[in-house]
């Protein structure tokens, strides 16, 4: 016999092609094999149809295209034996679902086979109905099968209740036609179709809450009746299961009963009595058992206020945390999350094993028991957790240290009692996870000691000793190499001493050997490296005698190839040499940084972020800065450039202590004009220039990126740093020429000499049409001014106007207020607007705009968008 003929048996081409030595070899044996099936569907041979079907579900399993057999199911479902119609509803199930439309073909035959007088073939049926019924197979098939429920076969009755189970998915309008039967479904004797009716009640209550409240009103005392049989039936082998009489249906039942007693005391204190037998009889050595105590326990927590059974349900959670299973602690620890907010004293008492469970081997249980101990803190606990977990850092794993630190120190810094435990807290989770730390959190340690002058020494001294040990971790380093550099004379000199603290005996020397090892440590940072460049300046004014050991370090880095630490070594080796009259005051002790306007910022960029992400959108008026960008890309699609990410607090705060890395502008090729706006931030040593329409956000000033000025009252500079921050930068450099010299605020009008490009129709529907004119100003040549002229085309007028645009990251866009906000009808009359847009790859990549125009007809809103690609070249 051929062995790919259509006679060949199913058993031999399995052998054939588990033969196969490569997969080359194996798709050789599966396409000789699917023609013979195609030879012998073409040659309708009914005789071998079954084994066809048989064999294209072997070849399905293996990935195959198969849907030429399609067919050959249909015609087996239609066959009259029960053999050929279990391979054909196989089949069925297999190689088709409910998206196919071949399937609307065997509705028919489904509806045939419910009405067989032959039992299983009803139940071939109901098993194919249930796993590919569409929505209008269920609305067609749903009588038949409602009258199936009351079949006097049991096992019949249980496909048709699963299968009302996948009806009531498709179409829940059809929920109501099935309360009734399913709830007497609900007295049946048979586990099997009971597990079924309950599973079939449950999922009606989910989608219909007219049977939400007949099973309360009807069926809850019978529910409660059979789970106390089911908890006092004997030995019954055929559904004991480790000693528990079918812990399935008690999970289905349990489950069913949370869904009632949710948000209904009445029903609710109906099945009190029966939990509490069911968490206090259930054994829980076994697995089995420890299902059903979590599904009780589960309903316990979900159904209405019973303080005495919950404390139970949470002593069981701390049992199953002394569990071996880690499956088991798991799910505890899940549950306990979910515990907390309903009732967490109760979870306070098993506050010791959950520590426990944070130093647990399992990843996926330190996380959860971390997030929980985090819950669990409060003003009376957190000095004993903070030692526990922090003693724990140290021996934790390298992966898990970041999640701790992260806790640790949000628990600290929220619940500390006095200033002085929350230093010593942060120095040591500085001093054991030092590198985890992140940038705000050792921000908010300097602002808290800056606001405790009467913690100044100690916190110096701590930090003194503690970097001696712990010179690797860098953010220790940082926050000692400031501490150090603002109150090295107290450190030195002992000032501020506490009755808690042992006298040391640290000279000047001492002090600048600290800040040089750890310039050699932390070299590669230049952070840290800048920071104790500012500190060691500092020490050479409290430390006359060390100002030229001071002064040969720091001019180590006068030819170092970062502009920024070059250019530090260079002015701070001037003022250490020519100007010692005034280096005193120029170093004097930073001014304290203000806790609640930190404090505002961290929140103020937290909220920014948070928003950018996921804040709607807000139609705006012409003329108005925009919010962040994030919202106003993502409506307008523009998907070729990021997004541009707001600044944190981080670098502000960098800024307030004087060290401002940000990188300075490219060196190569046409340097961008600088702007009146732009020589005076670089005068005042603020750094780089705000956005277009962002006001800046200055902190304290000191000696930033570019300090050129001679040095001037910190007052002086403050206010007028102040003075700037309240000007919005609409017009380039006049209204900072304004503020100065007394100038106009109005923009100059423009040249005639300006470069002229030739106008644009950007955008024209039948109601509307743009044009765009363009002028270039000589010495500025990424620079483009835009007049935007709307006119009117149909014969309605438009109100609410509004113009919305969107640009890449590469440009920056600024739009003026419009002429109006009303268009008149048929081209009587126009709105103008001025747009400027600067382009920062200018002569590489073309200006590219996604508009946005809505506006209102007769009160009826209106929206249309469009890309606009042709702009002239070289703007």
């Amino acid at each position: 016999m051929n062995p790919f003929s259509s006679g060949t048996r199913l058993r031999d081409m399995i052998r054939a092609i588990r033969a196969c030595k490569t997969a080359a070899e194996e798709r050789a044996v599966v396409r000789k094999e699917s023609a013979a099936i195609r030879t012998a569907i073409t040659e309708n041979d009914p005789d071998y149809r079954h084994r066809n079907l048989a064999k294209l579900m072997f070849i399905h399993m293996l990935g195959y295209p198969t849907h030429f057999g399609q067919m050959e199911c249909l015609k087996l479902i239609a066959s009259p034996g029960f053999p050929e119609k279990r391979i054909g509803y196989l089949g069925l199930m297999l190689l088709l679902d409910e998206r196919q439309e071949v399937l609307m073909l065997v509705t028919n035959s489904l509806k045939q086979d419910l009405n067989h007088t032959n039992q299983y073939i009803v139940g071939l049926a109901l098993c194919a109905l249930g796993n590919i019924c569409s929505a209008e197979m269920a609305r067609d098939l749903a009588p038949e099968v409602e009258r199936l429920i009351q079949f006097r076969d049991p096992n019949v009755r249980k496909k048709a209740a699963l299968c009302c189970i996948r009806i009531i998915k498709k179409v829940p309008d059809l929920a109501e036609n099935f309360i009734n039967p399913a709830a007497s479904l609900l007295k049946e004797k048979h586990h099997g179709v009971l597990l079924s009716g309950v599973q079939l009640c449950t999922e009606l209550c989910k989608v219909s809450e007219d049977a939400l409240d007949y099973f309360r009103k009807k069926c809850i005392d019978g529910l409660v009746r059979v789970l106390k049989e089911l908890m006092n039936r004997p030995y019954a082998p055929e559904y004991d299961i480790a000693g528990i009489t079918d812990p399935f249906l008690h999970i289905r039942l349990l489950k069913l009963l949370r869904i009632l007693g949710q948000g209904d005391a009445e029903a609710s204190e109906c099945m009190i009595d029966i939990l509490a037998q069911v968490a206090t009889k259930t054994e829980s050595n076994k697995n089995a058992g420890n299902a059903i105590l979590y599904e009780c326990v589960e309903t316990i927590m979900t159904i209405e206020d019973n303080s005495g059974l919950r404390v139970l349900a949470i002593n069981i959670l701390g049992r199953f945390l002394s569990n071996r299973d880690n499956n088991i602690r798991y799910v505890a620890l899940n549950m306990l999350m979910k515990a907390i907010t309903v009732d967490s004293q109760a979870v306070q008492r098993h506050r010791a094993t959950i520590l426990e469970c944070v130093k647990d081997s399992d990843a996926s249980i330190r996380k959860r028991a971390l997030e929980l101990v985090y819950l669990l803190v409060n003003e009376s606990n957190v000095k004993a957790s903070t030692i526990e977990l922090i003693d724990y850092l140290e021996m934790s794993e390298h992966d898990f240290k970041g999640d701790l630190t992260a806790k640790i120190c949000s628990i600290v810094e929220k619940f500390s009692p006095e200033k002085i435990w929350y230093i010593d807290q942060m120095i040591r989770v500085l001093s054991e996870a030092g590198n985890f730390v992140k940038d705000e959190v050792w921000h908010a340690l300097v602002v808290k000691i800056t606001n405790a002058p009467e913690l100044h020494g100690y916190a110096v001294r701590s930090l003194y000793r503690t970097v001696q040990s712990s010179t690797d971790q860098e953010t220790l380093v940082k926050v000692a190499v400031w501490c150090i550099g603002e109150y090295s004379d107290m450190l030195v000199h002992n000032v501020g001493m506490l009755d808690i603290e042992v006298p040391m005996t640290v000279t000047e020397s001492d002090a600048v050997d600290v800040i040089q090892t750890a310039i050699k440590r932390h070299n590669p940072d230049l952070t840290t490296l800048a920071m104790c460049l500012i500190a060691l300046l500092k020490l050479s004014s409290r430390f006359p005698a060390c100002s030229q050991r001071v002064k040969d370090i720091i001019a180590q880095y006068k030819g170092n190839l970062v502009l920024e630490l070059q250019q530090r070594s260079i002015e701070f080796n001037s003022i250490i040499e020519k100007h010692q009259n005034i280096r005193s005051t120029l170093l004097e002790r930073m001014v304290v940084l203000d806790e609640a306007t930190y404090g505002g910022k961290r929140a103020g960029s937290l909220q920014q972020s948070v928003s950018n992400s996921n804040g709607p959108t807000v139609n705006l008026p012409n003329g108005v800065a925009k919010p962040a960008a994030a919202p106003l890309v993502d409506l307008l699609d523009l998907s070729s450039d990021d997004v541009p990410v707001p600044s944190s607090s981080g670098s502000n705060f960098l800024h307030d202590l004087g060290v401002d890395l940000s990188p300075a502008p490219s060196q190569t090729g046409t340097q961008n004009q600088k702007t009146g706006t732009d020589v005076l931030l670089d005068l005042l040593s603020i750094g780089n220039p705000p956005a277009a329409d962002v006001a800046p956000d200055i902190g304290i000033l000191s000696l930033g990126q570019e300090t050129k000025a001679p040095v001037t009252k910190p007052d002086t500079l403050t206010s007028l740093s102040s003075g700037l921050a309240q000007v919005p930068s609409i017009g380039g450099a006049s209204p900072v020429l304004d503020l100065l010299d007394g100038l106009a605020a109005t923009p100059p009008a423009p040249d005639n000499n300006g470069s002229q490009f030739p106008s644009v129709t950007a955008y024209e529907s039948s109601s509307l049409k743009l044009r765009f004119d363009f002028l270039k100003f000589p010495g500025s040549p990424q620079t483009t001014s835009i007049t935007a002229t709307f006119t009117n085309l149909s014969e309605s007028v438009y109100s609410d106007f509004v113009f919305q645009a969107a640009v890449p990251k590469f440009l920056q866009l600024h739009l003026d207020p419009a002429s109006s906000n009303t268009l008149l009808a048929s081209g009587n009359g126009s709105i103008v607007q001025k747009l400027r847009v600067i382009n920062s790859q200018n002569g590489k990549k073309s200006l590219v705009m996604r508009i946005r125009i809505s506006y209102k007809i007769d009160g009826k809103e209106v929206l249309e968008e469009s890309q606009i690609n042709d702009f002239p070249h070289n703007l």
